[in-house]
Order: structure tokens, then sequence, then C-alpha cells
């Protein structure tokens, strides 16, 4: 959409600031708000939110620059971004990326001349079991194929509105393989709640503790320490939230528990706020996710209206009542801290701690942030008890883990396990044959090859956040390598130098060693520069970004020793190839000019 109106502008935003309200922490989801309707922030629009919100134009200009689907320039009015997941790799995004640009007649990552629409690549959208995959204005689409791909270029071309467009090719799928403890009974019956109110904060919190429920977004800090920390922090005024931006490449549990099981969602939420003695809930969601949005208002309202949120909810005399806030496309914003900073409408760089968010936190309060899986676990301990959640898993890994299953396999989806479970059961459980490796834990986490399949999930082996991604005997791992080496420089927040240039640094030499340019000095200095990235990059993500290449170097050797030049030492630039577009302008034929015995000086 090009030149909106003035009055269309500030009709925008009166709407938004109707909707939303004149807090400054709001200023993302005004940003949002507008990029939705116009399909970039308007400047007219950041001039009439700094007036309204009395935050700076500076602060809304990083904003926009920071997060990944927030615009200064016009997108398309079918802004189309392609997941670019390494299981989308596989499945093809690429080539039909390509055949929907040539139909539509233009080329990948631009708008077209006449503004009608965008396509590009985006990361990982959470559908990587019904891949390929893309957003539309936002919205998720599965199951691409070649049939699909010719009938969107055609609904573009022909301007028809998204809502009339087929809804098959929205359709998002469950595909709950293996439901477990916790996914076994989808009935909401808020009977946590009940424990709350007829035992107590203490004894429903004891039960936690006795269940020994660790969070499951993958740094596995005890749930019920977290809690007690946040109930006895001296400010009076504690905050819950839950992290709904599942950002980890290969991940999509969350997606299926928000969509099917949500009422347990917040009422862990609640469960929590009535323990710390929280007035105010936060649903931070990913932007990818923003179809669930009006699903998940509707069973707040729903929950509201039958006593369970808001005043007195569930009769505890506790007011306490959540509201959900978008994300932008920030990988970053799946750390707590950074998380938080958005939440406060602000980029989302990690913070230094101490302090930590369960004494400081949003706006300073005291704070919980617990990942989508562990309030639904805390829900499902209040109900039944610790000991029911211990009779799974391990001594010091109790309960099961969701699992997030995608790639070569026959049966893509949702798993449930005890904690102990070991890698070679998922794979024969999912159909997978000639696996020759998996990727646990998302891009950050650990690539294991064939011998390594009897090692088992849980904390003290393989702790993971749920991303399980197979890959059989025909994938060239260095694609994977690539596509997470990518991944990082773009997902990286910019704020400390080791992650910003380290992982560029480290792309590049990846690339070198894909272009069979590379010597065994580049490896070493690939491990030098990882070395750095672990020790002095700000967060977790500088730290675990290095690990594919270092886990690869280690186990799969040879996927870099076949690419090597003979040469110990290879040029990290070449001059003719970086000349030949300048001599082909100006004519010239004068290849090796620069080395020439008698050039002068």
């Amino acid at each position: 959409m090009l030149n909106p109106s003035p009055s269309r502008i500030a009709a925008a935003v009166e709407r938004s600031l109707a909707r939303l309200g004149r807090d400054p922490s709001l200023v993302l989801q005004h940003l949002i708000a507008l990029q939705q309707t116009f399909s970039f922030v308007p400047p007219a629009g950041i001039d009439r939110l700094v007036a309204a919100l009395g935050v700076t134009r500076a602060q809304i200009l990083a904003a926009i620059d920071f997060y990944a689907f927030l615009h200064l320039a016009p997108r398309g009015d079918y802004d189309i971004l392609f997941s670019d997941n390494i299981t989308d790799r596989m499945l093809g995004n690429g080539r039909l990326m390509t055949q929907l640009c040539q139909l539509l007649g233009m080329s990948p990552g631009s708008t077209r001349a006449d503004g009608l629409v965008s396509v590009g690549l985006t990361s990982c959208t959470g559908m990587c079991d019904q891949a390929p995959a893309m957003l539309v204005n936002g919205l998720a689409l599965t199951r691409l194929d070649d049939a699909r791909i010719r009938r969107i270029a055609a609904l573009v071309d022909t301007r028809v509105p998204l809502p009339h467009w087929p809804q098959a090719f929205f359709a998002v799928s469950n595909n709950v393989h293996r439901p477990g403890l916790l996914l076994s009974d989808l009935e909401p019956r808020d009977a946590g709640l009940a424990a709350l109110r007829q035992q107590g904060p203490d004894a429903v919190l004891a039960e936690i503790e006795r269940a020994g429920l660790r969070g499951r977004g993958g740094a596995g800090f005890t749930t019920a320490l977290k809690w007690r920390f946040c109930r006895e922090a001296a400010h009076p005024e504690k905050v819950v939230v839950c992290n709904a931006d599942e950002g980890e490449p290969g991940t999509f549990k969350d997606r299926v528990l928000l969509t099917s099981y949500a009422d347990l969602v917040f009422e862990g939420m609640t469960l929590c706020a009535g323990i710390i003695g929280a007035r105010e809930g936060f649903l931070y969601l990913r932007g990818e996710y923003r179809y669930l949005l009006e699903h998940l208002e509707a069973v707040l309202q729903r929950r509201r209206e039958q006593g369970l949120l808001g005043q007195g909810m569930a009769d505890t005399g506790t007011d306490f009542d959540i509201r959900i806030h978008l994300g932008a496309g920030a990988y970053i914003c799946g750390e707590e801290s950074a998380l938080i900073e958005s939440l406060e409408g602000k980029r989302g760089v990690t913070r230094k701690r101490p302090p930590f968010p369960v004494t400081e936190g949003y706006l300073e309060r005291p704070t919980v942030v617990n990942n989508v899986e562990t309030f639904l676990a805390a829900a499902r301990i209040a109900e039944h008890g610790g000991y029911w959640f211990r009779s799974e898993g391990t001594d010091r890994s109790a309960g099961s883990k969701i699992l997030s299953v995608s790639g070569d396999c026959e049966r893509p989806g949702i798993y449930e396990y005890p904690f102990g479970t070991s890698i070679a059961r998922v794979l024969g459980d999912c159909g997978a044959q000639r696996t020759q490796a998996v990727q646990v834990s998302g891009a950050a986490g650990a690539t294991l090859g064939v011998d390594e399949f009897q090692r088992v999930l849980a904390f003290e082996d393989l702790p993971t956040a749920g991303s399980f991604m197979v890959f059989d005997d025909s994938r060239d791992l260095m694609e994977m390598v690539r596509n997470f080496a990518d991944f990082f420089v773009h997902e990286s927040c910019g704020f400390c130098t080791p992650c910003r240039v380290g992982g560029k640094l480290l792309r590049d030499l990846v690339e070198k060693v894909a272009a069979r340019k590379a010597s065994r000095h580049d490896l070493d200095e690939m491990r030098r520069i990882a070395d750095v990235m672990r020790r002095a990059s700000h967060c977790g993500l500088g730290h675990t970004a290095p690990n594919h290449v270092l886990n690869t170097l280690d186990k799969f050797p040879q996927i870099y020793a076949s690419r090597l030049a003979s040469a110990d030492h290879t040029p990290a630039f070449d001059l003719d190839a970086a000349l030949a577009e300048a001599r082909a302008l100006t004519g010239r034929d004068d290849v090796g000019a620069h080395i020439a015995a008698d050039v002068g000086c």
C-alpha cells in the first residue's frame, strides 16, 4: 500500500490508541498495528505515536530497525515470506519461491514495481511438520506444492482478498502422534485452581516443588524455586509472563499447546499468580503465530466470564488478568530478559544479570517468566499431585518432555515421552529410516551421529527445548550448517561484537568451505572464532551460536575434509573475481593485471 493519506494514518493511530491505550510500553504493539494496516510504518504514524505516547523518535526508529516484521518502506499489498528453516529447504522451499517469483514476474527478495506483492524469506515459522510453509500478511500457509504456488500467483495477480482465498491453504494441523502424561487428557477442568482455592498457595507450591518440575524452555531452572523467589521479593506488584515466542528452528510444540490446550496454559499462569500474588499477566505470542490471536483472546474472554480471570478470580480473592502481546520477528526475544525488554516496547536486547527477573523484571517489578509447556505442566501437577508427575522420568529429570519432530521421517509432529527416552526410540516411533544425524534442541542445540542414538532426553544427558530434526543419509549436512550459520547472523541482536562479528566471520568461513576454497587453516580459524564467541558473547545466543559448527567438525569431519582445497592456505579474497563486474562495465580485458611483473608502484 503506497502513500496512505494523512487522514487515514491519523484514523489508524486513533483506533490503535483507543484499543490499546497510551502506555509508553505499548509502543511495539502500536507499531505492529500500523504495519498490519499499511504494510509499513508511515512517518506520519511515527509522529503521532511520539506525541501520544511520550516516547522518542529514536526509540521508535530503533524498534523498527530491530524487529524483522516492521518496515519503514512499503511492502507489497501481499507480503509473502517463505519459511527458511533447513526442514523447509529440504522440502524445496527455494524452488517454490523461484517458481512463484517467475509466475509473478519479479525477483526473490523484492517488491514488484506495481507495489502489489513482496516475496522474501523469514526464519522458521513453526510449521516444520507441514512444510514447506509461508506467511502471507502474517498468516500461515502450509503444505506448499507446485499446484498451490500456481494458485497463489493467480490469486495475487487478480487481487483476491486474503479472506476469500481457499481456507484449506490456511489449515494448520496439530499432528499429535504420541500423547503422554500431559497431553493424554484434553479436558480443562480447572481442578488446579480448585486446589489453590481449597488448599491455599503454600500447599500447591509444595506439590510443584515435590514434582521436581523444571522449566521446559531449555534452561531447566526449578519452577517452584523461581516462583518462591518472586513471591518473596519485596516489591508488592508481581507479574506473570508466559513465553510463547517459540523461535528455535524446528520447534512447534507451543503452537499446538496454545491451539488445543490454551485453557490449561492460562490455568497454569493463574496458579502462578495466586501463589506469588500477581495481578498482571502477559502471554508473549510470537508474530508468526498471529493467526492464533483471535482464538486465544476468545479463550481469555470466556475464562473472564466464568470468573476464572479478573476481579476475585476463581474465588481466591486475587485480582488477576492476562493480556496478549505480539512479537515482531526476533529470535532473541525467546530469552527471558530480552522478552521483558520487548514487553516494555524496546529492542529485545538481553539484560545484564543480576538483577534477575524474579526480583526486577517487567517495569522493574518481580516477574516470573515461564514457557508455555511449563505452565501447562504446573496446572496438571496442581490437579494430580507431585508424585503423579514424578511417576515418569528420571531422578534428575521428572515427568515428560514434548517434542516437535520434523525432517526425514514418515510421521512428523508432536510426541510426548518420559524423560530418559532414547533418541533411537523416538526415531523408531516417527518412522525415520537410514538416519545419519539428529539435531536436538534447534540450531543452538546438539548434532548427534549414529553412535549417539542410545543417548537419552534428560537434563543430565540431552536437555532440549523440544526441537528434534531428523536427517537421513541422502542429506548433505553442510547444507544444515550453512542454514544455521545464516540464521545466527540474521538473528544476532548486534549488541556485542563477539556475536555480531563472530557470527559473520563464522558464516563466511562456512561458505568458503562450501565453495571448496578453504584450507585446514580455515577449520582451525573456525574453532578459534567459536571459542571467542562462547567465552565473550553477552548472552546465550552468542554462546550457543557456534554449536552446529563445532559439533559437525567433531562428529562429521568428512563434510569439511571432502571440500578442502589442496593448499595449506588459500586466499580469503579473489581480486580478479571482485573486479569482474567493473571490467565488464568498462569493457576492459586485463585479468591478472594486478599481479603483472611490470606494474609500477
